[in-house]
């Protein structure tokens, strides 16, 4: 690792935590203008006033704003998202339940992406303003813009309640008694433990939901892939491995695809951070026990401190794959590092 790529990743890590602590500011406010009284909420209608007034003294929603924000602050450096209106458990414990489910959903929906997103792009620059071409770029249209519930209902009635041949709801059969507390995932767990009836049952049930998930990130690096394809494709080194009679796949996947990945890799990462938050509504629809359908409960309820912890959690895990995925083209691509320098 040399001295400009070092230089470089810290400038990424300052920029991070500057990420960060505006996301905490504009998500705290937020939270506080939410119309509604979150103790009026959480103790019900038939709650006294003297209840509510001292449920608000106890969360501390009675004290100047800033100082609100002073000691959410200091609970969460010490990693204490408060605790839930909703469930009345910390939320540090609601999010560790809720997240793998939302992590497992998203992990399978981008490895799809990738493996039917890719291929599509290649073909479509392999052919390029020939049929096969036409026909990726209307796919990839069509799923970009096909909002993701509409496809969600649409699976869920054909394959669930039509042709009866995948799941529609929930993670798991409720009378396979498999409990993933080793990583939180299903599909690893059951790996590490050999239960491969409990992998391909778990497979089965995120099947529905990751394919509603992934269409639009489908989309975007199919078409991400095609137009870098098609830019390579116009090198003169590209150009002279032809003249020289280099096989066609040879040119195609080691001196056109290679160079070409960047892009769709960054594509790749932002999807993947940003689905995190963006499943709620795949979850809701699939009855998918996810972080992302937690959120928008909490929402509902004005449950603030389980809110918070839920964005601030997106938050975190949309900075780090950033991060990371930076650091991988600054790696690939050191004309990446030098813009970054003089920016």
């Amino acid at each position: 690792m040399n001295l400009e790529f070092t230089l470089f990743l810290i400038r990424r890590i300052l920029w991070s935590l500057l990420v960060l602590f505006g996301l905490s500011i504009v998500i705290f406010v937020i939270a506080r203008a939410m119309p509604g009284d979150p103790a009026r909420l959480a103790l019900g209608p038939r709650a006294s006033a003297e209840q509510v007034t001292q449920l608000r003294e106890e969360l501390g929603l009675n004290k100047p704003l800033v100082q609100q924000y002073v000691l959410y602050m200091e609970g969460l450096a010490e990693g204490d998202l408060g605790k839930s209106l909703l469930t009345r458990r910390p939320v540090n414990d609601d999010i560790r339940e809720t997240f793998p489910a939302t992590f497992e959903l998203v992990l399978s929906t981008i490895t799809i992406a990738f493996f039917l997103g890719v291929p599509l792009g290649v073909l479509a620059s392999r052919f390029k303003d020939r049929w096969p071409d036409n026909a990726v770029r209307f796919v990839s249209i069509l799923a970009a813009v096909t909002p993701s519930f509409f496809l969600a209902l649409l699976l869920q009635i054909l394959a669930g309640y039509v042709l009866h041949i995948l799941p529609t709801t929930g993670r798991l059969p409720h009378n396979i008694g498999f409990v993933a507390d080793m990583t939180g995932l299903v599909t690893v767990d059951a790996l590490l433990r050999g239960r491969f009836d409990v992998f391909l049952e778990a497979w089965r049930y995120l099947l529905l939901p990751s394919i509603a998930l992934m269409a639009a990130t489908m989309g975007q690096i199919a078409r991400i892939t095609r137009s870098s394809m098609i830019d390579v494709s116009s090198q003169d080194y590209i150009e002279a491995s032809r003249a020289f009679g280099v096989p066609e796949p040879v040119r195609l996947f080691k001196y056109m695809l290679r160079p070409s990945f960047v892009p769709p890799l960054t594509i790749m990462g932002l999807e993947f951070a940003s689905l995190i938050g963006n499943a709620f509504v795949v979850e809701l629809v699939f009855a998918w026990p996810g972080m992302a359908a937690y959120g928008v409960r909490t929402i509902l309820q004005k449950d603030l401190n389980a809110v918070m912890g839920v964005v601030i959690v997106s938050g975190v895990f949309f900075v780090v794959v950033n991060l990371v995925i930076d650091a991988l083209v600054g790696f690939v691509d050191p004309r990446v590092r030098i813009r970054g320098r003089r920016a």
